[in-house]
């Protein structure tokens, strides 16, 4: 037994729902290893930077899988199948907020200079496209954002993307590819080649 318990870090996310739905604790225990800081970095992104209200989602999300373990349709994916759980969570606070589009998740910029030695120009150039960035991304209707953000700030495959989404894969390239048509047309004027 005692083998078997230094292996969990071994088994499959899917193994390990089965395994959990018997009651197993350590089961649990390593699924939350595994996804408790992706889930919340996916909160706090999707929920305007809020870390209360980002531990409160995850919370929630893994009291989902306590609670009702047989949820989990163990012939999909568990990585798919949680980020859906956890979009739909997302989804459902953006209605009860009356949330949409143009909505600003951003962190206020500190000016603070710690090192004299920085190149102050860089760091202004790198704050002012970071913040192009987000308002440009914020301006994208939900659809092509949500994707972009699946695949580049989460990791997602076009193949994850497209079950946690319930789409079909042709939809999820065309969607990332506006979305990266978009933003590069959006902030031409941060590409080097456009200073010349």
């Amino acid at each position: 037994m005692q083998i078997l318990r230094k292996k969990y870090n071994t088994f499959s996310d899917e193994e390990l729902m089965k395994l959990h739905s018997k009651g197993d604790k350590l089961a649990f225990d390593e699924i939350y290893m595994r996804y408790s800081k992706a889930m919340f970095s996916f909160f706090k992104r999707l929920l305007w930077q809020d870390v209360e209200k980002s531990e409160d989602f995850v919370h929630d999300l893994f009291a989902k899988i306590i609670q009702k373990p047989e949820s989990f349709d163990q012939e999909r994916s568990f990585k798919t199948w949680f980020y859906s759980v956890a979009n739909n969570m997302v989804k459902n606070e953006y209605k009860k907020q009356e949330i949409r589009k143009n909505t600003s998740y951003r962190i206020e910029p500190s000016f603070e200079s710690k090192d004299e030695s920085k190149n102050v120009f860089s760091e202004v150039h790198d704050t002012i496209f970071g913040e192009a960035f987000e308002i440009q991304l914020n301006e994208m209707d939900q659809k092509h954002s949500e994707v972009f953000k699946l695949r580049h700030f989460d990791g997602l495959s076009i193949k994850e993307i497209a079950e946690v989404l319930n789409a079909n894969e042709g939809t999820i390239k065309s969607r990332l590819f506006y979305a990266t048509k978009y933003l590069a047309e959006s902030l031409k004027e941060f590409n080097p080649v456009n200073e010349l």
